[in-house]
């Protein structure tokens, strides 16, 4: 295939090469403008150089996956808020029974969260915790933080919802959420099942620990992380409280009872001046059931309350948290309903971005306040990083590099035969950590469904899918494969009382062997 005029093909190709330079190493030393910015100024770029006109740079901006990725960022931060991710945290460690327990737990727990509030979010909330607990316990955190990362990375290859690159094979591919997970999902089974016998077997020196069945792994760890941590997907921090006025009504709670308690002390001497009233019967009569003392010669009675009266006002107190928090409970019960009625109606086959926009929004009208400090937890610059990538990734397609390219691999990388799956999944896994996963799939995504189109409309559906798990798993072949394993390791490096550098050479020992072995067999298992 001819490639297009040579201007547009040296420019396109400079303003991708910038865009893919900053999108790789977003900090490097004569820009470090960073990966949102870089995709902006690719953005412009092909706009400026004539590879694309202003009207096709707009219609490169795919709005339903921004809706989808949207919906889905703003229902997670109120699960968030509902302790969704605290209640995971206490799973770790619920009745562990040692180190081999509580790695298989994580792996299972990342993986399944990871399918429903994609990985990114499962490597924020969950890496703190594995620390604390690895750490109590004088275990090396290394094997666990593996753990968390790669599966977290498998798992999210199950649902549309799991990733960013599987929102736009979804989207692209016109796979309802059933069908894509159906059918990724056993593949997604096995391959967490084998990550974890690969991570058993690597570090089986390491998990055995003669504590193990003296020691069980304890929840009072998981505890203490679980009220300060919280999740902010703008600013991927675990320190600052979503909403410090609603993170615990309980402690409000206290705090009230406690003030009342002091001013119910305050006020439980009253001094009544009655100029008639000297007798005792007469104060008596005042406040009933008290205890007094005059003072004949100004007529004025002191009147002490007896503790009845406080256990009375405890009472009410009491009735007043219980309403509060019998509230707080029906609230967190709708986030966790309206999220499963969200899952349901995408697994029916309704419009995934609408769908998950009708549910934040629900959502937000029922929390009943102002929204905007739960929409200022929503990651827009990651919003804007792809619209700057999708112009220019267009752009990039524009030059018709790309498609001169796969006419020279189509021969070989079809479908239908072991061998040609094998060579695309090659050139996938290969792209994937060249030029990251999702410029990838927006690269690849049309021409390889085209081309298995041809054999059949079957064999259409499976190359997506087949591009979906590829290009996921790819991730774990190394620390810079996926942003999920930039989080566990940035999360653990920064973390103030349990730090630990996670290496690049430490997770390639085990990356570069896991990864090939679980796309291998999920391969065979995608229908």
């Amino acid at each position: 295939m001819a490639l297009a005029a040579t201007s547009k093909v040296v420019l396109g190709s400079v303003a991708f090469l910038i865009f893919w330079v900053l999108a790789v190493f977003p900090a490097v030393p004569f820009l470090p403008i960073g990966r949102t910015a870089g995709s902006l100024l690719g953005a412009m770029l092909m706009v400026i150089f004539k590879v694309l006109s202003p009207d096709e740079a707009y219609g490169a901006i795919d709005l339903p996956i921004l809706g989808l990725l949207f919906g889905t960022m703003l229902v997670t931060i109120f699960l968030e808020r509902a302790n969704m991710f605290k209640y995971l945290g206490k799973l770790l460690s619920w009745k562990s029974r040692g180190p081999k327990d509580l790695l298989c737990r994580i792996c299972l727990i990342s993986a399944i969260s990871s399918a429903f509030f994609t990985n990114d979010t499962s490597c924020i909330v969950l890496t703190e915790f594995v620390l604390k607990i690895a750490r109590q316990h004088d275990l090396p955190p290394y094997p666990f933080l593996l753990a968390l990362a790669s599966s977290a990375n498998i798992g999210s290859s199950a649902t549309p919802i799991g990733n960013p690159q599987n929102l736009v094979i979804a989207i692209q591919g016109k796979i309802s959420f059933g069908k894509f997970l159906m059918g990724i999902f056993p593949a997604m089974i096995v391959g967490v099942v084998v990550n974890i016998l690969f991570l058993i077997a690597m570090y089986w020196k390491v998990l055995c620990s003669p504590k193990d069945e003296e020691n069980p792994i304890s929840e009072v760890v998981v505890e203490e992380e679980a009220v300060s941590h919280q999740f902010s997907p703008a600013r991927m921090s675990h320190l600052t409280p979503l909403n410090p006025q609603e993170c615990n009504g309980s402690v409000e709670l206290g705090n009230t009872v406690q003030n009342s308690s002091h001013a119910l002390v305050s006020s439980q001497v009253h001094v009544i001046k009655d100029q008639s009233a000297t007798s005792e019967s007469e104060v008596q009569m005042v406040h009933s059931g008290t205890k007094e003392e005059t003072n004949p010669s100004k007529n004025v009675a002191i009147v002490v309350d007896k503790p009845v009266v406080a256990h009375v006002v405890q009472s009410s107190e009491g009735k007043d948290y219980m309403n509060v928090k019998w509230k707080r409970v029906l609230w967190k019960s709708c986030v966790y309903a309206i999220t499963l009625v969200m899952l349901i109606a995408m697994l029916i086959g309704l419009n995934m971005a609408w769908t998950a926009i009708a549910a934040a929004i629900t959502l937000v009208v029922l929390d009943f306040k102002d929204a905007g400090p739960s929409l200022d937890k929503v990651s827009y610059s990651l919003l804007i990083f792809f619209c700057g990538m999708f112009i220019t990734i267009e752009g990039f397609k524009k030059t018709d590099i790309p498609s001169a390219m796969w006419d020279a691999m189509e021969p070989y990388s079809r479908i239908d035969h072991v061998s040609g799956t094998a060579i695309l999944a090659v050139v996938i896994l290969v792209l994937s950590n060249l030029a990251s996963n999702v410029p990838t799939v927006l690269l690849l995504g049309a021409r390889v469904a085209a081309s298995a189109a041809a054999i059949s409309k079957a064999d259409e559906q499976k190359a997506w899918l087949i591009l979906a798990w590829v290009s996921t798993i790819a991730g774990n072949f190394s620390l810079l494969g996926s942003a999920a394993n930039l989080i566990v390791c940035e999360q653990a490096r920064r973390s103030p009382n349990h730090g630990y550098t996670l290496t690049f050479w430490t997770h390639l020992k085990f990356g570069l062997p896991s990864t090939l072995i679980v796309t291998a067999i999920g391969l065979t298992l995608i229908r």
